[in-house]
């Protein structure tokens, strides 16, 4: 892999873009030609000021500041809400370099509205996940009709500093992707919350059960990542035959577990276009 990146403007740095422009600077990828972030108030781009070889402008201040942070940049992530994009999507288009890259991190806005808006400007839209906060984030992008395979390696090394990242085929793929890794910490935290409430129910109080919970997740995962093995075989190695693991996995089973899944994700997939659609 490059241990560089060429000039990135991060417009709008919320919590998921300050996250992966942290990713960025812990990386200790070079970036030629600087990293520039912007946000609308002095307090946020202070803070980000702190961060070694961020250049940080704070609207506020300097109001044409988006326009100055994407002149010389090669990729440009565009990090704020859905319903600024439109605005700064107007702003920026003028000032972009031919070669550009639009890094899209909004949920809800099609490659399609933004290469309408952008002429023929490169486009690439990225679903991460909040673990992408402490590193082990899971990234969904896809490129639009004007992305090159170059523009997605360069994308793809962006996202790779905050976890892993899958290249999937247009809007459908980031909506589909959006139901699994997107909206995926929420079904986990979810199953963490049930596991507390049945851990308390056998009398441990919260913090043990918070601690018991918790770490039978972690300690499972760990132990996936670590062996070769599927996590099916890895489930039927804890379920010995006429065990308790067994009887308990069998209430599982009987409440149609892998149909509430389905369910579940094909709410998700559906509320996706909905968005889509509104946007």
């Amino acid at each position: 892999m490059a241990h560089s990146l060429p000039a990135i403007a991060f417009v709008g740095a919320g919590s998921m873009g300050g996250a992966i422009l942290r990713g960025i600077v812990a990386s200790g990828l070079e970036i030629d030609g600087g990293l520039t972030v912007t946000n609308r108030t002095a307090a946020k781009a202070e803070d980000l000021a702190r961060l070694e070889g961020v250049t940080s402008i704070a609207l506020e201040d300097t109001p044409d500041g988006n326009v100055r942070a994407v002149a010389d940049a090669r990729i440009v992530v565009v990090g704020v809400k859905p319903s600024m994009v439109a605005d700064l999507l107007a702003d920026i288009s003028p000032h972009l370099r031919d070669d550009a890259i639009v890094v899209s991190l909004a949920a809800g806005i099609t490659l399609a509205q933004f290469e309408e808006r952008l002429g023929e400007v490169a486009v690439v839209r990225s679903m991460p996940n909040t673990p992408s906060t402490v590193g082990r984030g899971v990234t969904g992008i896809a490129g639009g009709t004007r992305a090159t395979h170059e523009d997605i390696a360069l994308v793809r090394r962006l996202f790779e500093t905050v976890g892993t990242v899958v290249e999937v085929d247009g809007d459908d793929g980031i909506d589909a992707i959006s139901t699994i890794s997107g909206s995926g910490p929420a079904y986990v935290f979810l199953l963490i919350e049930k596991l507390v409430e049945a851990a308390k129910h056998r009398g441990f109080d919260d913090a043990t059960a918070l601690e018991i919970a918790a770490g039978t997740f972690t300690g499972a995962t760990a132990l996936l990542q670590a062996d070769d093995l599927p996590p099916a075989e890895l489930r039927r190695r804890v379920t010995s035959p006429k065990g308790t693991t067994e009887r308990a996995v069998e209430v599982f089973e009987a409440a149609g577990l892998d149909d509430l899944f389905r369910r579940a994700s094909d709410a998700a997939y559906a509320r996706a276009k909905e968005l889509a659609e509104e946007g």
